[in-house]
């Protein structure tokens, strides 16, 4: 299914990963609210991302199973972060959307993440710091991509 890859390429994948990998844990370090998991500030960074959605819109979107989604959902409406609406085009569904608290709770995560970010780039030289500036519209490409589906 996989080409094999050439030894140059194949380091250059393994390093971009690992590297994406390290620096994403780092950054996950750097909350706000400790009370959430990184599963539910993920599906309110999805939400504020992409707007309000069904539950099985968000299991999609988050790589879950439907009955996951819907027990993140209820434990987020719980702590006052989400509201359920009723979905416009059908009684049986309802529509997620974040609330004011989450949306407040999100950019200072932000915030914080942003600052320790930026105070990690001054250790970069001129050159390195172009690089990543250069880069950060690819690896913003590449999260977006769908990837070939994994077997459950």
């Amino acid at each position: 299914m996989s080409e094999i890859l050439p030894t140059q390429d194949a380091t250059a994948i393994n390093a971009l990963r690992s590297g994406v990998m390290r620096l994403s844990r780092r950054i996950r370090h750097q909350r706000v609210d400790e009370s959430l998991s990184p599963s539910e500030m993920s599906v309110l960074g999805t939400l504020t991302l992409c707007g309000s959605a069904t539950p099985s819109e968000l299991a999609r979107r988050e790589h879950v199973q439907p009955p996951s989604m819907t027990r993140l959902v209820a434990m987020l409406e719980e702590k006052g972060l989400v509201r359920l609406e009723p979905h416009p085009d059908d009684r049986r569904q309802k529509r997620v959307s974040t609330t004011e608290r989450a949306e407040d709770m999100l950019a200072a995560a932000r915030t914080k993440r942003n600052a320790w970010l930026t105070e990690l780039t001054t250790q970069l030289d001129e050159d390195e710091w172009a690089t990543l500036r250069a880069a950060a519209p690819v690896l913003e490409k590449l999260a977006r991509l769908e990837g070939p589906r994994q077997p459950r």
